[in-house]
């Protein structure tokens, strides 16, 4: 995994784009299928990365992640600094009542989804695809836990809690069974029409229609309980990673297909937690070495690479993102073990 390199996105790398957001699957992914919009993100993102420090929060930042050996791009991933910058970010919030009756002796606690806009202004994760054939093995740590270094170190740019959308069920059709219970009565649509019209924008339209009084999961029809909180098979592995951060996917679904939505406070995350400064050094560390993230952290120069590291970071290792001998570098450890 040597070869292996997540960076920020530059214009040349359009035509990669197209062709990762033409593989991803329909209505799952915030990476479009739309050469002109993945233009105006590539352009959008560039802009975020050069932006001067007074940042305002509707900021964008896109990362590719480059194979160096293959000479092409195999993954992409997003921050977007504050979701819901123009408009309210809604979910839905798990919570259970209890009803009761002296009368009868009779307690029920019942699963209600409450309408809300909790994860307003929190960092969002997003725009996640890894090329399958580097699914197994630890690519998907680099492409996903990098931004959470990058995060840490630029930390007045974000919100100090970070939160991730995943895709829910769908079926062969791209129907969900929780927007055909839920949202389709509201909208007289279905889901990949709805899908259509939001085309990554802000779902608080969405939620101008919907219900505000809480919705009761018992009354939804069984497929629809069976899918809350559900994943898509495509994100699986992102949501694995992200699960092992530390993040919370219990209290939070999305109001489109009920899948779930993680947040915690980045404080808490494990990428941040076992982060540690290290000084570039010429001579590798005759310690022990285990495998590691390794990243620049430096906004425009930003590079994060997979690599064995000692106490410190070798020139060699050092060389792979842009840093010389006496350069502060940022190394977090791998979850697992992983074969070179």
């Amino acid at each position: 995994m040597n070869h292996l390199l997540l960076r920020p996105v530059a214009e040349a790398d359009l035509a990669g784009l197209v062709r990762m957001a033409a593989a991803s699957a329909d209505g799952i992914s915030s990476l479009p299928n739309d050469e002109a919009k993945l233009a105006a993100r590539i352009a959008a993102s560039r802009q975020a990365f050069a932006s001067p420090d007074d940042a305002s929060g509707e900021e964008t930042y896109l990362f590719v992640l480059e194979d160096l050996q293959a000479g092409q791009l195999v993954g992409c991933s997003g921050i977007a600094a504050s979701a819901g910058f123009f408009d309210r970010f809604y979910s839905y919030r798990n919570e259970f009542v209890v009803h009761a009756s002296a009368a009868l002796g009779v307690s029920q606690r019942m699963h209600t989804l409450h309408l809300c806009h909790d994860l307003t202004g929190a960092t969002l994760l997003t725009s996640f695809y890894l090329d399958p054939a580097y699914e197994p093995g630890p690519a998907a740590q680099l492409l996903s836990r990098a931004r959470l270094l990058f995060i840490r170190a630029h930390a007045n740019r974000f919100s100090e809690r970070i939160a991730a959308e995943s895709p829910g069920i769908t079926d062969a059709a791209g129907q969900s069974p929780f927007w055909d219970a839920v949202g389709r009565r509201f909208f007289g649509m279905d889901y990949p029409q709805a899908e259509v019209i939001v085309g990554g924008r802000s779902k608080a339209f969405i939620a101008d229609l919907m219900p505000p009084s809480p919705i009761y999961v018992a009354l939804l029809p069984e497929a629809a309980q069976w899918a809350l909180g559900q994943l898509h098979p495509v994100g699986e592995l992102p949501f694995s990673v992200l699960q092992d951060e530390g993040f919370d996917a219990d209290t939070y679904v999305d109001i489109f297909d009920g899948g779930p939505t993680v947040e915690a406070p980045l404080a808490s995350l494990r990428s941040v937690r076992l982060a540690r400064d290290v000084v570039v050094q010429d001579e590798p560390d005759p310690g022990p070495r285990e495998w590691a993230l390794v990243a620049c952290t430096e906004r425009a120069r930003f590079r994060a690479v997979l690599a064995e590291v000692g106490r410190d970071v070798d020139a060699a290792t050092a060389a792979r993102v842009g840093a010389r001998a006496g350069d502060r570098l940022v190394v977090t450890p791998l979850q697992t073990e992983v074969a070179a």
